[in-house]
């Protein structure tokens, strides 16, 4: 039989792959595309372009001890561009264009020029062509190459082709071999990054198949489609996909060039083409060249009105965030401190916030070269970089050495000291998380910490290393704040038992259980309220045992008014809101001794209460405010957490803790026990977004607290205020076609958290506020760029919210009258989708789609003793 085509592991002759025979020219069509949209489609079809053309094929040489070892060489002519999906001639970008009108002549002529590929038993060997051709051109000649490597015997092998390096699964079944890819197994020369936290990441699926269709033993078609999608995991209708789509059919053979003779193949190669040589299958990085993009500081000048603080409450003002990390992101040292030093007063820390986040060695060598860390003046720049690099998405060793030299040098501020100390154990946490625990400057900083909690002097000294190593979570920590727990100032053993409780479980010995214990149950000495409802919450959280349990149903009834209130309305939420401790609670209260109406009918105000912010299938939200009071009351500690949990990852958005003590001389009241000594004191601390940041004194003692009482205007003091970036996520995926698509998505929140406390002695009333206003904006970008031609799609969408938590408490009689109420304001939800195609003529078409809903605003609920007290603490209001 006249054999016209690639045989493919014919039985008859056991061969291993696609043989070719001598004098022989095989004609083929190919047809390569690439389609970007939004994951769900849309009736105006997909962006992208298709490249078609005509492939000669024949054999140049064959090993003379294996007929499966073969040169062949491929030759692409009568190459079409078109668009991917039907346009009509007004939305055609390729209307009127040819290839060499896209493509420019010097392009084509390299496109067309023949190449070699040595395939040994199927597989490929090596890849010729030449270096001076330009990247994208070679890339496309590797993706028509890499489809030829087949084996028809069903199996797993790892082969080499133009996406890298990956395992790849053979099944043969009558007449058909399927190729599946698994891409994730793909090494490739081009790495990206991502977000560290799973509930603001995003998530990648990705599938490659070809199909080859055999007749009689031989190839017929060669049909491969590969395709990506990428999902915002909070957002999930906020995603992008890309499709490639390759095909190869045989269409029939002429006469042929004889073979070539030679002992090897690069004897045969030189002496077809000196200059041809092995580039390698694998693709090779492709750096596109913006033509006619602005300048940073051009760029900045549009974007500077949105970043003032008169914006940051708006979506722009995130938008424009992220679109000037972007141009950052490209900026040499010197451009990007010249936007630094043109800004203005104002809008300079929103800029600070943008060039840290950028996390690229120009941005950093610019903020290091900008600010003055011995001039505390610049507190609040200062304090902005340092935030940002605590929030950075994928930091590195660099970042944590040039905080560590910083914190070794002369600091103007003390609380600027604090904020780099604690900082450091933010970044400790993120690099270890990365699997870098053991890079020298992260293990230099973690003997830093670990060492200088037990050797500073002074409270704030020893606060600043106990806050680093909270939010260093490092295992070896565990031991420190077990002995910091026992300490007799109030301060270390509230950070200590709080960092306790954001360890795993599995870190919670019996020595850390049984010293938590001592200190709630007061066997060694006496400690404050708060400490020891810190204590519970550890207990609680940490896989208590039934006798643990009961022990603390026990003591409801022996403890002072106001925290048998607290721990009855703490165990009456775990039941409610069905937390982990839930089961052993409902065991142990079975026991009538531990349960009763004597033990559960306390009277108090103190409250503790969890609830659902949100519920959808992309991410869940809860929230929990915790309040605990003075005999006299008086606000002791007040505790707000918000907590996102997204595909099983949990992420611990916020915490506004505001603490007081020592307040009961201004009402003539009497301390609780344990409480008589204490300094009069009211602070809050902030964590935000698993990073515990510096905390915020209102006042500290009897002198600073009158002062403040006279001089109070009701306004809060700002905890922490500017842009986060939430979400970055880059990288390059590598099409088996040899073109490439680059996914970029970034996710930017304004903040502004401020807090207060205000006390009216003529009303005997307290109130304390939590503000938190943010605007949202989340953007992904997928494209596909070729130099000659772009196409892509971007996805978006943005949100603006305040949620206020006010507590008002009327202490004019007892038990006094509180009120807490927890509202957040109507706010929009906008997503957008656009998608487009350009030319490097400059000519373009674009398509935009926007779906935009307002969600009604809401007073969260809390438990119904609290919604009777707000009634009469309004009476005139209702």
């Amino acid at each position: 039989m006249f054999i016209y085509c690639f045989c493919v592991s014919c039985v008859s002759s056991g061969a291993a792959g696609p043989r070719l025979n001598n004098n022989q020219l095989y004609k083929f069509s190919y047809t390569t595309e690439v389609l970007v949209d939004g994951t769900r489609g849309s009736k105006e079809g997909s962006a992208g372009y298709k490249i078609s053309s005509d492939v000669d094929v024949h054999l140049v040489w064959r090993g003379p001890s294996s007929k499966d070892d073969q040169l062949i060489q491929l030759a692409i002519s009568n190459v079409r561009i078109g668009p991917a999906s039907h346009r009509s001639e007004k939305k055609n970008v390729l209307h009127g264009s040819t290839a060499e009108s896209i493509l420019g002549k010097t392009k084509l002529a390299a496109l067309t020029k023949p190449f070699l590929l040595h395939l040994k038993n199927g597989k490929a060997k090596a890849f010729y062509s030449y270096w001076s051709e330009p990247a994208t051109i070679k890339n496309l000649k590797r993706g028509l190459a890499s489809l030829l490597q087949v084996q028809l015997n069903t199996g797993k092998v790892i082969e080499n082709d133009v996406s890298g390096r990956c395992m790849v699964e053979y099944r043969a079944v009558q007449g058909q071999v399927t190729r599946t890819k698994i891409l994730e197994t793909c090494k490739t020369v081009e790495t990206g990054f991502t977000t560290h936290s799973q509930v603001f990441g995003v998530s990648r699926k990705s599938s490659s198949v070809t199909t080859f269709t055999l007749e009689d033993g031989f190839i017929r078609s060669a049909v491969a489609e590969e395709t990506h999608s990428v999902t915002v995991n909070a957002r999930r209708s906020t995603a992008a996909k890309v499709i490639s789509r390759q095909t190869f059919k045989f269409v029939g053979t002429e006469a042929g060039p004889l073979e070539a003779a030679g002992k090897d193949v690069a004897g045969v190669v030189k002496s077809i083409d000196a200059k041809l040589a092995a580039v390698g299958i694998i693709a090779e990085k492709v750096t596109s060249q913006c033509k006619g993009c602005p300048s940073l500081f051009e760029h900045w000048q549009t974007q500077r009105k949105q970043l003032e603080p008169a914006s940051l409450s708006k979506a722009a003002a995130p938008r424009s965030f992220l679109a000037l990390i972007q141009s950052i992101r490209k900026a040499s040292k010197d451009e990007i401190l010249k936007v630094l030093k043109s800004a203005s007063k104002t809008s300079l820390p929103q800029v600070v916030d943008a060039v840290t986040s950028s996390q690229t060695v120009a941005s950093l060598d610019a903020m290091l070269e900008f600010l003055n860390f011995t001039d505390a003046k610049g507190f609040v720049l200062q304090e902005r970089f340092l935030y940002a690099s605590g929030f950075a998405s994928h930091p590195n060793e660099r970042m944590l050495q040039v905080l560590l030299d910083i914190s070794k040098g002369k600091i103007g501020s003390t609380d600027i000291k604090e904020s780099v100390v604690i900082i450091m154990g933010a970044l400790v946490h993120r690099l270890c998380q990365k699997g870098g625990c053991n890079l020298p400057t992260v293990v230099q900083v973690k003997k830093l910490i670990l060492d200088g909690a037990g050797s500073a002097q002074g409270e704030p000294e020893v606060q600043m290393y106990l806050l680093a190593l909270k939010n260093s979570l490092l295992p070896e920590a565990v031991p420190i704040f077990t002995k910091y727990a026992e300490s007799e100032v109030g301060a270390y053993n509230t950070i200590a038992l709080t960092a306790l409780q954001r360890y795993d479980v599995n870190l919670m010995t019996d020595e850390v259980k049984r010293t938590v214990g001592r200190i709630y149950h007061q066997n060694q000495r006496i400690y404050e309220k708060n400490v020891r409802a810190a204590a519970a919450d550890v207990i609680l959280s940490s896989r208590p045992s039934y006798m643990e349990v009961k022990n603390l149903l026990l003591s409801i009834g022996n403890l002072p008014h106001e925290m048998n209130k607290y721990m009855l309305s703490k165990i009456q939420d775990i039941i409610r809101f069905q937390l982990p401790a839930s089961k052993v609670l409902q065991q142990a209260m079975k026991d009538m001794v531990s349960h009763n109406y004597d033990r559960f009918a306390k009277v108090g105000s103190s409250s503790a209460f969890s609830g659902f912010m949100a519920q959808s299938p992309d991410v869940t939200s809860t929230y929990s405010l915790d309040i605990l009071y003075s005999g006299s009351g008086i606000l002791r500690r007040s505790n707000m957490n918000i907590y996102g949990a997204s595909k099983g990852a949990m992420l611990h958005g916020l915490q506004v803790a505001i603490e007081a003590q020592g307040l009961e001389s201004l009402i003539a009241a009497t301390p609780d026990e344990g409480e008589e000594d204490l300094e009069s004191f009211a602070g809050m601390s902030a964590l935000l977004f698993d990073v515990q940041l510096r905390p915020v004194t209102f006042f500290k003692g009897y002198s600073d607290l009158m002062s403040k009482m006279f001089s109070m205007t009701g306004e809060p003091m700002n905890v922490v205020k500017g842009l986060i970036l939430l979400t970055d996520h880059s990288e390059v995926i590598q099409l088996q076609s040899g073109l490439k698509a680059s996914a970029e998505f970034q996710g930017g929140l304004a903040i502004d958290i401020s807090g207060g406390m205000e006390i009216s002695l003529w009303y005997r009333e307290s109130k304390t506020s939590v503000n938190n206003r943010g605007a949202l904006v989340v953007t992904g970008n997928v494209t596909v760029d070729m130099d000659f031609m772009r196409a892509g799609v971007e996805v978006s969408f943005e949100t603006e919210a305040s949620l206020d938590f006010i507590t008002t408490v009327q202490f004019s009689e007892y038990p006094f009258l509180v009120c807490m109420q927890m509202d957040k304001t109507t706010f929009p939800v906008s997503e957008y989708m656009t998608k487009y195609e350009r030319v490097s003529s400059g000519k373009s078409v674009e398509s935009r789609k926007s779906k935009k809903q307002l969600v009604p605003g809401s007073e969260f609920p809390l438990h119904q003793e609290n919604s009777n007290m707000c009634k009469k603490v309004f009476e005139s209001d209702w």
